[in-house]
């Protein structure tokens, strides 16, 4: 009865845990529309001017836009650490189990075939 519990249970884990981490997502979701990089003109000192001004507020949107993906994208990698950790955590846990018990049959075996043993070496 244990074990059909316990085989339910990490049946139950594993499809959460592969649903969850099949989710995506896209880092650029909250940050708006990528900033277009202008066009530079230089033919003549108006339209250099106004191609550094072009430049310049595209390089601070630029760098907004970059900000804001990078700090999406690590909170999304910091998740995903931390949803690998548990789950490295359960798979550990059953395998440990495991162990144990192997290791405990195999003490309670030894252990009765030594004493069946003694005692019919005594016949």
């Amino acid at each position: 009865m244990k074990r059909l519990v316990f085989s339910l249970l990490s049946a139950s884990f594993a499809c959460a845990s592969v649903s969850a981490s099949s989710a995506f997502a896209d880092p650029r979701a909250k940050c708006g529309q990528e900033p277009s990089a202008p066009t530079i003109t230089a033919t003549d000192t108006a339209h250099y001017n106004a191609s550094v001004d072009r430049f310049q507020a595209y390089e601070k949107e630029a760098r907004s836009y970059n900000s804001c993906v990078a700090s999406a994208a690590q909170k999304e990698e910091q998740a995903i650490s931390e949803e690998a950790r548990d789950r490295i955590a359960k798979i550990h846990a059953v395998s440990t189990g495991v162990q144990q018990r192997i290791a405990a049959n195999f003490s309670h075996l030894s252990a009765d075939l030594t004493s069946a043993g003694k005692k019919l070496a005594k016949h």
